[in-house]
Order: structure tokens, then sequence, then C-alpha cells
């Protein structure tokens, strides 16, 4: 189990590393499988690194993309992250990665459970995944202040989870059973405020500082 921080010059190199790096995991994947999975997180901070991801020179038709959580909010509404994944991602040469969209429709985010873990079973273990986290120390839809947290953290958890106990939009995750099988795993964050969230879960209960559970093999890609 090792944390690897890397401390980048400015965003600019953060994202075009990060970008080849993924890339070239991606690549390295289907040398020797037949298909790979990417799963990314939503919000305006990684768009920049999806721009430059989605001309990336790999077999997308054999790469699924899915995000770690979605808004129980149509997939044109200004919250959506698939709204933002579709503008920056899944355009250029990934248009042509298959994509499972966790937000189907259904009147709430429950109903949608058995069929997205359904969906997602095949694509797992994930080939890549990257994280992001608040200020809070939450990644993914798994926040300090979710009743469904401690359930969504547990070994035996299914999949996917829905998370309606915040004030805001209901939610759908994917829980830490998905998440953490995860072949190659990094976690994007930027500014000093997170910098000095991340100190702060590394000494914290993962009830507290979700994004703890996952500080194990990862790489840590930071800048100012």
């Amino acid at each position: 189990m090792s944390l690897d921080f890397v401390d980048y010059p400015d965003r600019e190199m953060l994202f075009l590393s990060l970008a080849d790096r993924i890339g070239g995991q991606l690549a390295q994947h289907l040398r020797v499988n037949d298909a790979a999975s990417l799963c990314v997180p939503g919000g305006t901070t990684p768009a920049p690194l999806y721009d430059y991801l989605s001309g990336s020179e790999i077999d997308w038709p054999r790469i699924t993309v899915m995000l770690n959580d979605e808004r129980w909010v149509d997939g044109e509404h200004l919250r959506s992250n698939g709204r933002l994944l579709r503008r920056h991602l899944l355009k250029d040469k990934a248009a042509a990665a298959p994509y499972v969209d966790l937000y189907t429709g259904d009147p709430a985010p429950g109903d949608a459970v058995p069929a997205l873990c359904e969906a997602i079973a095949p694509h797992l273990p994930l080939t890549v995944l990257l994280l992001g986290m608040g200020t809070d120390m939450h990644t993914a839809s798994l926040f300090p202040a979710a009743s469904e947290t401690v359930l969504a953290l547990a070994p035996d958890a299914p999949p996917v989870m829905a998370v309606t106990s915040l004030k805001d939009d209901p939610r759908i995750t994917l829980t830490a059973s998905a998440l953490k099988g995860a072949i190659n795993t990094h976690l994007l964050i930027t500014g000093a405020d997170k910098r000095e969230a991340l100190e702060r879960a590394r000494n914290l209960d993962p009830t507290e500082a979700p994004i703890k559970a996952f500080l194990g093999d990862i790489t840590v890609h930071w800048a100012e």
C-alpha cells in the first residue's frame, strides 16, 4: 500500500501529464485485454484534463467510460456531471467510447440501482479510476454528512447506491466496493485548501473523511 504524491509546477502541466498517464495505462491494459474501463469524477476542475484526454490516440471503442457519481437531474441540466462529460471528454476520438450513463430517467435514483449494478458489473474491476475530492473530504457522492456513506463504504456494499439524505439533489454513486478494486487509481486536487484537506483526511476515519478509504495504492496529482 503506497500513496504517491506528485506536485506539479502548474495546472497545465498537471492536466497534460495526467492525460498522458491515463491514456498510457488504458493502452497498456488493452494490449493484453479485450476491453478497459475508465471511471471519472464530475465537477469543473477536471474539465481541461478531459479536453486533452479526448484526443488521445487509443482504442476508444474498447474503453467503457462512466462517472464516479451523478446528481439525479436531466442530462442537460447545468448541474449534471454527464453534461460536463459529454462536452469535454466524450468528443473527438473519445466520442467512440461506450458510455454507461448513471442517470437513467427513473423517478428516483433508488429505482435505477438494480439495472445500474447489472450494467457496471461487466466493467469491474475498473481499469483506471480518477477521483476528485471536496474540501469537506468527500469523494464521489460519499459525504461525511450522508447517512448512506457508512453503508457505501462497507466491503459488501452493492457497486451502486442511491444517496438521498443530502439537502441538495438526490444522487447515485459508485460505492467503495466498486471503486477500491480499480487497477490504477488517481486523485486529482488543486489549490492549497484541498491539499490541507487531504492531509487532515489521512488522520481521520473514512466515515469522517470518505477519501481516506482510498488512500492506499493511489497517485495524488496536485498543483496550486
